[in-house]
């Protein structure tokens, strides 16, 4: 049985290493790999294929007598080494291959594996039509990363070989068939079509791939160069929506990387069932059909666009410059992900890149204290793909951030560019990034990744201002409250030097900034301001500065641009958080002035975030006061609210809904049910109002309003399918909500059965853990059931809703079936999510139902509070 692990070096903290895992490094190197050929004949109907794996090794010293390489589940009928026929062993996991003692350095062989494969679990997917989903295409793709690539070809199934690579393949002609690199020739057989792709540039096994499909083919171009767009037909309009800008970015990231796309052609290929986003594979990335766009989901859905930007960075990073071992995989998912900040800031402008940056660090900050804290880099682990995670996409690309930030950008760029230049068509570690650093800039920048990359955490801040009249000194006091006092503390201080601005704010009003939307005219800066910048190294737990300046600022901002990952708490008083608000320049910083407002509460602070959620012009900032005002616990925050229902952005509207869903009162359920009701432009903010109606009816509200919001969600469910099933799932959501209705526990297993869009049976699955709290014990043994039959499933994405599903509950029975999911699973992401989701229940079944009374108790005495505090602080107002 799982238990919960704790690092004495990660404070306290969940452990990343679970039971089992190891030290991992790269195999002994036997020679280079210079060419993989396979040439394979598909049997689509049946599941199955043969063919031939042809590997040119140049062998890296004399005498070698013997091949290991990694396969699969594969059949192997016969091995070849030049024209003579060679013994071997196979323990379907690895091929044991027998060579001639006389095998010479610097002198290449050939080695010819013919092999079959039936109906495949991993590495290769087979897609078709069944009684569930009679109208789904048939497909067949690929999927390498991590190391999957050995369950559908023999091969040296790890990152640091690279190779060039052709794939021959036979498929029925109404069908077409894409790979990596380029076309060389296409030929008729009968009722069959034989492609043959040739990839030139040296890459990974991983990055291999072949996908085959009734595609239709969108043709774009770049310098010449082939972007194309293979989608279902029937969705071509949805391609241009959702990958049109591809030419553009591929000339952006040429540009910003200092190295112009390296490859032929660039693919992208929308499959059906994919279990990931997308894959980056080399010059041909796979993408899921789920991230093609109607005009509607347009509005207000940029994932796809970032998505799209995320796989083609990736042809640099990652793909033209490779990682040597997994543990490295920062290098290119980190940049990736960075490189979907710096597209939205070439895109939408700088206050969008930041908080983009900001949702990337929540990410992180979330699974470092939800989940467990590691470091970037580690080689320590049971799989690969378990480095997989927000550590090393979300908190890598702040890392990026921070290195951009400390060398200034002419610097990071030239940096980018020497690393890309000098490692193209290589393989790469972490020191590789230091060094090409170093060659460019000079500067030596390891005391950043020892505290970032080589360790885990990040700094916490707590941040105390007052001013000092009588000498016109401010005085500001930092503490790092994530080191605490006593023994190993020191080991836990970060040593970074920090930017504290005092700002000033002048008496004109401020006119629009550049790139400002401009649908609404009431978003104006209030008022301009400037800064007065003092650089101070923090590096102690507790540090208190002094700085002597002509007059009192009107707010301080610490961390001047928000570049570093943190974490901060600002204890200054409520008139410098209300002038940060109303003027920082920097968004994010004006999103912290929100947060600490919201913390101080009190009629005061209410006044100022409703005054800013109508005159504040960036929208993130919009949703971040939404989200903030709400939680202040007084009457008047809801009228203060209200506004955002009308904002002009859909994001705006959203996030004032699901905090408007947070207040549960008949006030804010009459707010809410017209748009639930009447729906919205967005699908987001119809499914968000949906959903909240659920979420409000957790109050003893919901006695009354109960049949009504079933009625509603019923003809939501029977008449609302759209893209993605999002407003449908928004019901499904609103369902889960309501944990004693037996009539929306059976609304919910109903959409659970196979025929059900597989976007919306997922959310149905998840759903069952929200809403098994608060069923009878005859209900959650129906839950149990259907959990334990669904957990027999094979999908991936079925597995994991499975899993998320059962770690909500509160039932020791969930954990036998967690625990058998992860013993069957194949997959070892699906194992984790359910060991972790183990520890989880482990935890919900030992809190103790008094405890949970007591909170109920204090919930409803809080409710009561609020409404004296509200009346008082109206009479206090009044009396001023």
């Amino acid at each position: 049985m799982p238990h919960v692990y704790f690092d004495p070096a990660t404070n306290g903290h969940k452990s990343f290493e679970l039971p089992g895992a190891k030290p991992h490094y790269n195999p002994d190197r036997p020679g280079q790999v210079e060419h993989i050929f396979l040439d394979l004949s598909l049997d689509i109907p049946n599941q199955r294929y043969e063919g031939t794996c042809t590997i040119r090794l140049n062998p890296v010293r004399d005498g070698i007598d013997r091949l290991t390489l990694d396969a699969v589940n594969l059949t192997i009928a016969s091995v070849h080494v030049g024209k003579t026929q060679q013994t071997f062993d196979y323990d379907g996991e690895q091929l044991h291959i027998q060579l001639e003692p006389t095998t010479q350095a610097g002198k290449p062989i050939e080695v010819a594996i013919a092999y079959s494969v039936n109906k495949p679990q991993r590495g290769i997917y087979f897609i078709a039509p069944d009684k569930h989903y009679p109208n789904k295409p048939v497909q067949v793709w690929t999927q390498g990363e991590d190391e999957d690539s050995r369950f559908w070809f023999p091969c040296f199934d790890y990152p640091g070989q690279l190779a060039t690579s052709e794939i021959r393949v036979r498929v029925p002609k109404q069908l077409m068939a894409i790979s990596n690199g380029e076309l060389v020739k296409t030929e008729a057989d009968g009722d069959d079509k034989i492609y043959h792709w040739h990839q030139k540039q040296v890459h990974p096994t991983y990055l291999m791939t072949l996908a085959v499909g009734d595609f239709a083919e969108l043709q774009d171009e770049w310098k010449g160069k082939p972007v194309t767009y293979y989608v279902e037909k029937g969705k071509e309009q949805e391609a241009r929506i959702s990958m049109g800008k591809t030419p553009q970015m591929i000339e952006f990231f040429s540009e910003k990387y200092g190295y112009a796309y390296p490859y032929p052609k660039y693919a992208q290929v929308c499959v059906d069932d994919f279990i990931f986003g997308g894959m980056e594979n080399t010059s041909t990335t796979l993408l899921t059909d789920r991230c093609l766009l109607d005009e509607r989901a347009a509005l207000d859905n940029r994932n796809t666009e970032s998505l799209v930007a995320h796989e083609l960075a990736h042809q640099w990073f990652g793909d033209l410059v490779v990682i040597k071992h997994w543990s490295h995989a920062w290098l290119k998912e980190g940049m990736a992900s960075y490189s979907e900040i710096m597209w939205t800031d070439h895109e939408y402008g700088a206050e969008d890149a930041a908080y983009y940056r900001l949702g990337e660090a929540r990410s992180y900050l979330d699974e470092d204290s939800s989940r467990y804290r590691r470091p970037i880099v580690t080689h320590v682990y049971r799989e690969a793909i378990e480095l997989y995670d927000r550590h090393l996409y979300e908190k890598g690309a702040c890392v990026y951030h921070m290195i951009r930030a400390e060398l200034g950008d002419d610097l990071f760029w030239k940096a980018v560019a020497t690393f890309v230049n000098d490692n193209a068509h290589k393989t790469v570690e972490t020191v590789d990034l230091l060094r090409a650093i170093e060659k460019a800039s000079g500067r030596n920048l390891l005391f950043l990744f020892d505290q970032y990359v080589y360790r885990g955490g990040h700094p916490d801040y707590k941040v105390a201002y007052s001013w000092d009249t009588s000498s016109n000194l401010a005085k500001v006091t930092v503490t790092q409250t994530q080191a605490k006092d006593g023994n190993g503390s020191q080991n836990e201080l970060f040593d970074l030097k920090v930017p504290i601005g005092f700002g000033y704010i002048s008496e004109e009003r401020g006119e629009r900034r550049e790139g400002q939307e401009r649908q609404n005219d009431s978003h104006l800066t209030p008022h301009t301001s400037h800064l007065t910048l003092f650089p101070v190294r923090i590096y102690e737990r507790e540090q208190t500065f002094y700085f002597p300046l002509e007059k009192k600022p009107d707010f301080v901002s610490f961390d001047v641009g928000n570049h570093m990952l943190k974490t901060v708490t600002l204890e200054y008083p409520v008139p410098e958080l209300k002038a940060q608000l109303q003027s920082d320049p920097d968004p994010l910083a004006r999103i912290v002035a929100a947060e600490m407002l919201a913390k101080k509460g009190g009629l005061e602070a209410v006044n100022a975030l409703t005054e800013a959620l109508t005159a504040e012009h960036f929208w993130g900032v919009r949703v971040e006061i939404a989200k903030n005002l709400a939680t202040v616990k007084l009457d008047q925050a809801f009228s203060g609210l209200l506004v955002g229902l009308n904002d002009v952005d859909a994001r705006v509207r959203r996030a004032t809904i699901e905090a408007l869903a947070t207040i549960k009162t008949n006030d804010s359920y009459k707010a809410i049910k017209p748009i639930a009701e009447k729906g919205d432009a967005s699908y987001y903010v119809e499914a968000a109002a949906i959903r909240a109606l659920g979420s409000i009816l957790t109050s003893s509200l919901g006695e009354t309003k109960e049949e009504k919001v079933l009625k509603l969600l019923k003809s939501v469910l029977k008449e609302r399918q759209g893209w993605n099933e999002v407003v449908r799932s928004g019901a499904i959501g609103a369902l889960s909500q309501m944990k004693t209705s037996e009539t929306a526990l059976d609304l919910i297993l109903e959409y659970t059965v196979p025929v059900t869009p597989q976007a919306l049976r997922l959310s149905a699955i998840r759903a069952l853990g929200a809403i098994s709290t608060g069923q009878s014990n005859s209900n959650l043994e129906r839950i149990l059931d259907r959990l334990q039959e669904l957990s027999r499933e094979t999908f991936f994405l079925t597995q994991v809703a499975v899993a998320v599903s059962l770690g909500q509950m509160e039932t020791a029975r969930a954990i036998g079936i967690l625990q058998a999911l992860a013993d069957q699973t194949p997959d070892g992401r699906v194992r984790r999510i359910a060991e972790e989701a183990v520890q989880r229940v482990q935890k919900n079944v030992g809190s103790d139902k008094a405890v949970k009374q007591i909170r109920e108790e204090l919930d409803q005495l809080k409710q009561e509070n609020q409404e004296l505090r509200s009346r008082l602080e109206n009479l206090e107002a009044k009396t001023k």
